[in-house]
């Protein structure tokens, strides 16, 4: 006899006509023993059914689906609760469902029926549920939040300022190596408008506070950071239920309230993250059914919640912070696209920001990608023109569009498909003709390059020649390899993470003369 498992395998490959018109027939003529042997039909017709099937097949499968509700055997009625929700039921199946609550159910069907009206409830389950506190704790706050995603989605408030900010704390996560570069951008920064002080500076992370009152905007006027998270406090390590109880706290905490009805608008909903631990989906589930006991109006969701709240590991507990979920980042507007290969946003605002700022400037990315690293630069003022070459027609095209997108006014741009050796045949290069050669070249690891170290090497000599006098060269390096001649003296070195791989961002300057 084949398992649950390797049945559902088997029947999962069949058609919505096949699993409709010979096994499902073939398990409603089955005796008891064998609808049991069979019970992963049901389980293959959500999955099938939830991608195929003419609508006169869904239909008549969420009928077979709520006829299976009252089936004698609970493991069919349950498989029937889990399939539900796959093939879009709506107000007829969840009537089905709450009628079981009238009667006398086990603790594991009990469970099968939250977990099927979490995605399929709506008011009648609310209403249901709120009226016998305690039979469906969980379900209560997943229907609450789908009913709010639903009719009030929640977006995030830019321009709306905080003024209650005693105590708070902020940090901006960044890439390791980078710090340096992320407190030097909000130091500047601070000497414009003076609305924040710098506390200190750690492993990927840059610690500010406000000495103003503040908005979302103010903070994303810095690219250099990845992240920004309000810490809303630290849970010290305790029992189980005092971990719990303390992470729901800081959850619903006066700040974590304050922070959230000033930056939302619409309902709040958050998704809960343990940082570095996995799912973790029992402590999750805990946290947040306390969390919700506490203060209702805060609702866990992971589906399009606008905030998170990211759980790190800390010295003797675990710190809370508050992390607005954008998608797009509004500082990447311009990115109508992408390339398989292309920089970490973040990192190329640091490379643009430690090539610094110069008028005048004309810059080149001799593997430009999708142009991150161009627009970054270009950004920062004082640029003329700019200059990208990519082996790839795709990647010209990309950069092309994201640079139009960023509508960086004056400055005039350039793109051709060709290797960087050829430079001196594209338009505005040559021998001396740029201020700046700043790139992210490919690693070998996502784009196969048959000599990386010839490759690296070509690069030191081609932007030698290629810069003016006193111009800079700025690129992250993977290899040990520095240039061959001495016509480039190096500034700046720092081991960067590069997602997963450590390089060296490096600055080189072509001395005047």
């Amino acid at each position: 006899m084949k398992s649950d498992k390797d049945l559902y395998r088997q029947l999962r490959t069949l058609s919505a006509d096949q699993l409709w018109n010979d096994e499902v027939p073939r398990f409603d003529r089955a005796s008891p023993k064998e609808r049991m042997e069979r019970v992963a039909v049901i389980r293959a017709v959500g999955v099938v059914f939830s991608a195929s099937g003419t609508t006169e097949q869904r239909d008549a499968a969420r009928a077979w689906l709520r006829h299976l509700l009252q089936d004698p055997s609970e493991k069919i009625r349950r498989y029937a609760m889990a399939a539900m929700p796959k093939i879009g039921a709506g107000k007829n199946e969840e009537g089905a469902l709450l009628s079981l609550l009238k009667t006398p159910v086990g603790e594991r069907e009990k469970k099968s029926l939250g977990l099927a009206l979490d995605k399929i409830g709506g008011e009648a389950t609310l209403e249901a549920v709120t009226k016998t506190p305690g039979l469906l704790p969980q379900t209560e706050q997943k229907v609450r939040a789908s009913i709010e995603r639903r009719e009030s989605p929640g977006s995030i408030r830019m321009d709306a300022a905080l003024s209650n900010f005693d105590g708070l704390r902020i940090h901006l996560r960044c890439r390791n190596g980078l710090e340096t570069i992320v407190r030097d951008e909000v130091q500047e920064y601070i000497e414009q408008n003076g609305k924040f002080r710098v506390l200190n500076v750690h492993s990927r992370c840059v610690a500010i506070e406000p000495a103003a009152p503040f908005s979302l905007a103010d903070i994303y006027q810095l690219r250099c950071f990845a992240t920004v998270g309000f810490v809303l406090g630290t849970a010290r390590i305790a029992s189980p239920t005092e971990s719990i109880d303390a992470l729901a706290a800081l959850i619903t905490s006066p700040m974590s309230q304050s922070l959230l009805r000033t930056f939302t608008e619409g309902s709040i909903r958050y998704r809960l993250d343990f940082i570095g631990k996995g799912h973790q989906r029992a402590a999750v589930r805990d946290v947040v059914n306390r969390a919700y006991a506490m203060c209702p109006e805060i609702l866990n969701d992971p589906r399009l919640a606008p905030w998170a709240m990211d759980i790190h590991p800390a010295t003797h507990g675990s710190s809370v912070e508050l992390r607005p979920k954008f998608a797009p980042d509004p500082r990447l507007a311009y990115r109508t696209d992408d390339v398989a290969a292309a920089s970490h946003p973040p990192l190329a605002a640091c490379m643009a920001r430690l090539a610094g700022r110069v008028d005048g400037e004309t810059i080149w990315d001799p593997f430009c990608g999708s142009g991150l690293e161009l627009i970054e630069s270009a950004l920062l003022g004082g640029v003329e023109k700019i200059i990208g070459t990519d082996t790839s027609p795709e990647a010209i095209v990309i950069a092309k569009a994201n640079v139009a997108a960023a509508k960086l006014g004056t400055v005039q741009s350039h793109f051709a498909c060709c290797d960087f050796h050829d430079y001196a045949k594209v338009e505005g290069l040559g021998r001396e003709s740029v201020t700046l050669v700043i790139t992210n070249p490919p690693m070998g690891r996502r784009i196969r390059v048959p000599n990386l170290r010839g490759m690296f090497a070509d690069l030191f000599s081609v932007a030698t020649a290629a810069l003016k006098p006193g111009g800079r060269l700025v690129f992250p390096n993977p290899m040990r390899i520095e240039p061959r001649d001495a016509s480039l003296k190096l500034e700046f070195q720092q081991i960067v993470d590069l997602g997963g791989f450590d390089c060296r961002l490096e600055m080189y300057r072509k001395p005047a003369r």
